[in-house]
């Protein structure tokens, strides 16, 4: 097989694990460090994608028609958008409904899992059943040619420079900011930081405000992909607590490195099999995996 061919699926690997750890990263932050099943987040996702489409139809069309000149920054403003849009929406589930269950995982499940179905049905009343379509900025059309048989398509580009903005963005929140150490110090240590004087209410509201203004980034970036509808996130939200896993629970770098993994070995297995084939492969490696190793990839240290 040519080495572009191998460079290609490689790339598609990574683009993948890119896609994966969009998905997973505010995830990672409300089922990784606050031990909540959230089953809505496939739904946050699918919100930010329509915050991106109402930008797109009427923001765009408004300042000169979807094809002008400013259609690329109004994509990019619709992902700030899509960002502040979910993590309000998260913030007041937080504050209604989850606030109400910690401690609870099983009533945490079924209440997220309703409120998830409410919200694709809220979706198909407003926006109707069928997916709409979302078209990507000019700029980001085409791809770039290294040679005549390896090109890296500039979405997919796109996607990964997005992820890495994200991933040092949540790196100078966690280690840089006074909120970075307040979150920190409240998912090591509840009891203490309360002890300390740290607001843990508020702390657990704005966690998972972060985790879900993340989904709302990710549901923004898959509109480069295809077309968009009220489940979108559905196929998205398995995946995600898979990464969550195999990273280890509470683990940010875990999650980073898992969602490269299984974004690679996916491509991998795609060239021999199908892709239906290659996902099972990628699930019974990991069940193996965890059976070596129930931690994840990089367990959380904590003073037991």
């Amino acid at each position: 097989m040519p080495i572009e061919s191998w460079l290609s699926q490689a790339f598609n690997g990574v683009s993948i694990g890119s896609i994966l750890l969009l998905a997973a990263l505010g995830l990672a932050f409300s089922f990784g460090l606050m031990k909540v099943i959230n089953m809505a987040h496939g739904e946050f996702i699918m919100i930010g994608a329509y915050v991106t489409f109402l930008f797109q139809k009427y923001v765009a069309v408004a300042l000169r028609g979807p094809d002008g000149p400013k259609e690329g920054i109004v994509f990019l403003i619709s992902i700030v958008a899509a960002f502040f849009v979910t993590a309000a929406l998260g913030y007041v589930l937080e504050r209604t409904v989850i606030k109400h269950l910690y401690g609870r995982p099983l009533d945490t499940l079924l209440a997220t899992w309703g409120i998830g179905l409410m919200l694709q049905q809220l979706a198909r009343t407003i926006f109707g059943a069928p997916n709409v379509p979302v078209t990507a900025p000019v700029w980001l059309s085409g791809a770039w040619r290294i040679t005549e048989d390896l090109a890296l398509p500039y979405k997919r580009l796109f996607i990964i420079g997005l992820v890495i903005v994200c991933v040092v963005g949540i790196y100078l929140f966690l280690y840089r900011s006074a909120a970075g150490r307040r979150l920190r110090a409240v998912m090591q240590g509840r009891e203490m930081a309360a002890c300390l004087g740290v607001a843990v209410n508020r702390v657990d509201a704005y966690t998972f405000a972060l985790g879900a203004g993340l989904a709302g980034v990710a549901g923004a970036a898959l509109t480069l992909l295809g077309q968009i509808g009220p489940s979108l996130g559905t196929g998205y939200i398995v995946d995600a607590f898979m990464v969550v896993i195999l990273g280890g629970v509470g683990s940010i770098p875990g999650t980073i490195i898992s969602a490269i993994l299984i974004g690679v070995f996916n491509a991998i297995f795609e060239m021999q099999t199908t892709a239906t084939l290659a996902k099972v492969m990628v699930f019974v490696l990991i069940i193996l995996f965890l059976q070596w190793r129930p931690s994840g990839l990089v367990a959380v240290r904590s003073r037991a």
